[in-house]
């Protein structure tokens, strides 16, 4: 029996596209691939990546972990109940930034390791930072002065990326980014143009490969062949990706892998059951009795609507805000958290089902509701009640002037989904890092909650199992979560990669 592919990830983030891959087993049961080394300079994202990695040491997660999570007592001292498996963990998941001279050097120790022990069975992966790529950071970018592209360390940070790939020269490898990286240039040079020229002649040089299903044996490649909408393969989310594969041209061979597209979306409805039901909570004097207030002066806010209210089925929208006042007292009781779980919905795809479960899970975490201004919870009221009767998110000429945020730019576009409910019966727009900073691209689609999303409807949304536990605070959590590629996307591309492997 082969001994299973060693990965060496890169940019590593809180573990995503690992997970997918370390959870991708062969028809016996074993393992395909295991991390030799993974790197991420975040502190809090290194903790997460450093944890997954403990408990990936073995065959059944300690009792000790289901019980912390589900919030029965302090988190235990690892290294002292499992010092060889921590060790192991410190040994994988290193804390340190790329780029740097001594992070390139204690690389270069474990890259001649890794190959010493498997040979060509050797696989990169990574996604290289990429505020510098996407639309949102260039516009951000955009407005600050002085700001100059090629002084900006990100946009090359993949170079850091082709350098081990030299170095290391992989049987495969895979790199991940935004979209934006198509539209993005430095004093006029494509940047997407030379991130494929200098992977393509990396080394021994690369066959690339795009895994769209709807790319043919022959076909010529355009930059947009590389982009995965990630909803067409079983993620509940409308993330669009540059993935690149390449395979090296000795062993490229004919081999062309692709991803198997899914029959059906899957929906934010169906992807949040069994998280119980939670009260938002309020950013000042936050208990059960100022919330249910809070919510009252919500809804006559919302009610004062009549005559303006934009859309074409009013009477939808009123029965959703009654079903608000109805189960109104209720709801103030709930509570902001819990680690309580119910069952996985039954219309989620096996393969995904089995992917999130863990039927030894006691409790999740990361399930508690962040704290709003009352005239938040007025917007998102209106807008959840709107989305379920409209069947879309409000823009920012459908929300009343009542409504209407003190934005001077409010109405000129610039915000026009700044208040935006996930939808149930669709897949969810990005997860993006912003979820850290507030809800409002991320309202939650029952509008008797009256929130945004917590941390584990973000992961689950993400494809990450209920049993992966994110380290650091709240805000560390959400950009952990945002920054991530979906696990259960990362395990179909190393299911499509394997058979390259088997050849070797």
């Amino acid at each position: 029996m082969s001994k299973p592919v060693q990965i060496v990830d890169l940019f590593s983030g809180p573990g995503g596209l690992g997970e997918g891959f370390s959870s991708c087993m062969r028809d016996d049961g074993t393992r395909a691939y295991e991390i030799s080394v993974s790197i991420e300079k975040d502190r809090s994202a290194h903790k997460t990546l450093r944890l997954r990695a403990f408990l990936r040491q073995f065959d059944e997660f300690p009792q000790e972990y289901y019980s912390w999570i589900a919030g029965k007592h302090e988190c235990p001292d690892w290294r002292e109940l499992y010092p060889r498996q921590w060790k192991s963990a410190e040994n994988e998941a290193l804390c340190a930034e790329l780029g740097k001279p001594e992070t390139a050097t204690m690389l270069s120790e474990r890259i001649s390791a890794t190959k010493r022990l498997a040979g060509d069975r050797t696989l990169l992966i990574g996604g290289p930072p990429c505020q510098a790529y996407s639309l949102a950071g260039r516009s951000r970018n955009a407005g600050i002065k002085d700001y100059r592209p090629k002084n900006d360390d990100r946009h090359f940070l993949y170079r850091e990326y082709c350098r081990v790939l030299r170095e290391m020269s992989p049987a495969v490898f895979v790199m991940e980014n935004v979209k934006g990286m198509l539209s993005s240039s430095v004093e006029g040079l494509a940047i997407f143009e030379q991130v494929i020229s200098d992977l393509e002649h990396a080394g021994p040089g690369y066959k690339l490969i795009a895994l769209s299903a709807n790319i043919q044996p022959g076909d010529h490649t355009e930059p947009k062949d590389f982009v995965i909408r990630a909803e067409a393969y079983g993620v509940p989310q409308a993330r669009h990706r540059v993935i690149i594969v390449g395979i090296r041209s000795d062993i490229a061979g004919d081999f062309v892998p692709k991803l198997r597209q899914q029959n059906a979306l899957v929906p934010v409805r169906d992807m949040l059951t069994g998280l119980p039901r939670l009260r938002s909570g309020l950013s000042r004097r936050d208990d059960e009795h100022s919330w249910y207030d809070a919510v009252v002066d919500a809804m006559v806010s919302v009610g004062k609507i009549v005559r303006d209210y934009p859309g074409d089925n009013f009477g939808s929208f009123l029965n959703e805000l009654d079903r608000v006042e109805e189960q109104l007292l209720a709801t103030s009781q709930l509570g902001r958290a819990s680690k309580a779980r119910k069952p996985l919905s039954r219309k989620l795809q096996p393969g995904l089902a089995a992917f999130l479960d863990d039927p030894k899970i006691i409790g999740v975490s990361g399930h508690e509701t962040r704290g709003h201004m009352p005239s938040d919870l007025a917007r998102y009221l209106y807008a959840a009640c709107f989305a379920k009767a409209e069947g879309l998110s409000p823009r920012a000429h459908q929300f009343p002037d009542i409504l209407a945020p003190n934005h001077k730019n409010w109405k000129t576009g610039k915000f026009n989904d700044r208040f935006r409910v996930q939808i149930g019966n669709a897949p969810a727009s990005t997860v993006t890092s912003h979820i850290s900073k507030d809800g409002h691209y991320f309202i939650h689609p029952d509008p008797t909650q009256c929130r945004s999303l917590t941390v584990r409807e973000a992961a689950r949304l993400q494809t990450f199992p209920d049993n992966y536990h994110f380290m650091g605070n709240r805000t560390e959590q959400f950009v952990q979560v945002g920054n991530a590629v979906p696990p259960f996307l990362a395990k179909q591309i190393a299911d499509a990669l394997l058979p390259i492997f088997e050849t070797i």
